[in-house]
């Protein structure tokens, strides 16, 4: 039985999103119907917007951050029951190819078909128009719906005292920006890091160099209120240019810089990356999270600089994160304090505000928007 329901769709590029009826049909093999109770609202979905990440086809249903109630189970799924809250993993784990195998389940050959549309279990389409046009589901997610259809692999169980609009952020900032500090960045005890873009996934990272035991954390953005959020989050200093950190940080580790740089602005450009590892230490390492376009491959790069000074250029998805093990860990440090999710989301809106909260985003005004389900929703 299909379920009728809404969601945030993309029709074509640089288009505002549209709020439109879909179809989404039952579970198959190994995927479960899931009832959607929060969204998160990231710069990647944006990204959707401008083509700088290229789905499949059109139209796109976006969203990949969100936690919700199991509804309905297809066929083979022994791994969870109806009424478990889960969050939406925007990486599938499934455990079995040769990645997750290896231990990095950020880099699952699920991965391969984010952005085709299709389900994995079966490569037909769950979404669908009223007029029986195929959707597109961000990361073969969705969570701009009510309502979503996901295979197992791309869902995680956590507990259920957990708030949902909590949950929702571990689908991809948390994981994403704690990841690029403790695993991608392996931020070790008295290093001095810096974070450039306190958005999001920059306050995950920041968190996470800070519970590392970094000696001093440098927070760089251009929006004064982000950088004053940063201070209360743990930074020591803040910064609105890389320019104008450069002698404070320099003062501050006695001209060494920043053994690990954490870049997780929302949108890279490749003649940024030599200014990012100008305030990067000798053998030190930064970490690139920020997504760039998928057709921009030039960078500006001082290569003799690279060699000589035994620097690091790292990529990270996912933090280098193990959705399934990393997610209910790090909800379990927020349960005990440990880490502060329930700060870093600045508003709440229905699906209806959905421009609004990029709109906010965009303009600095949040460090992470959450869309909120109703029952009216469903």
């Amino acid at each position: 039985m299909k379920v009728k329901t809404k969601g945030a769709l993309l029709r074509e590029l640089n288009q505002p999103w549209q709020i439109e009826e879909i179809e989404i049909g039952d579970p198959k093999a190994h995927e479960i119907r899931i009832r959607m109770e929060a969204a998160g609202m990231c710069h990647s979905d944006h990204h959707l917007m401008t083509g700088g990440i290229p789905m499949g086809g059109f139209p796109i249903l976006g969203g990949h951050e969100g936690a919700g109630v199991v509804e309905a189970l297809g066929e083979g799924v022994t791994d969870f029951e109806v009424g478990d809250h889960v969050v939406l993993s925007f990486i599938p784990s499934c455990g079995k190819c040769k990645s997750c195998k290896a231990g990095v389940a950020n880099l699952c050959d699920f991965g391969a078909m984010l952005l085709q549309g299709e389900a994995v279990s079966d490569h037909t389409f769950r979404i669908h128009t009223t007029d029986g046009q195929p959707v597109y589901p961000m990361t073969l997610l969705g969570t701009f719906s009510p309502y979503m259809v996901v295979h197992e692999a791309s869902a995680v169980k956590i507990d259920k005292d957990i708030p949902f609009e909590v949950a929702a952020l571990c689908g991809c900032g948390i994981p994403t920006g704690y990841g690029s500090s403790t695993r991608s960045g392996d931020v070790r005890p008295g290093e001095d890091v810096a974070i450039v873009g306190v958005g999001g996934v920059g306050t995950a990272a920041l968190q996470g160099a800070v519970i590392a035991g970094a000696r001093n954390v440098f927070a760089i953005d251009p929006v004064e209120w982000k950088r004053e959020q940063a201070l209360k989050f743990g930074a020591t200093q803040a910064f609105a240019t890389v320019e104008e950190a450069m002698n404070e940080i320099g003062n501050a580790t006695e001209w060494g810089m920043c053994q690990k740089v954490i870049v997780t602005v929302g949108e890279v450009f490749g003649k940024d990356v030599d200014t990012w590892l100008s305030i990067t230490a000798k053998n030190g390492t930064c970490v690139l999270t920020g997504m760039g376009n998928m057709m921009d491959n030039q960078v500006t790069l001082n290569l003799a600089m690279l060699t000589l000074l035994q620097k690091n250029l790292q990529g990270s998805i996912f933090g280098g994160a193990n959705p399934k093990l990393d997610i209910p860990l790090l909800l379990s440090m927020y349960k005990v304090g440990k880490l502060n999710i329930a700060d870093m989301i600045t508003r709440e809106y229905t699906l209806d505000q959905i421009n609004e909260g990029y709109t906010d985003m965009l303009e600095g005004r949040n460090i992470r928007g959450v869309i909120r389900y109703t029952d009216a929703d469903h």
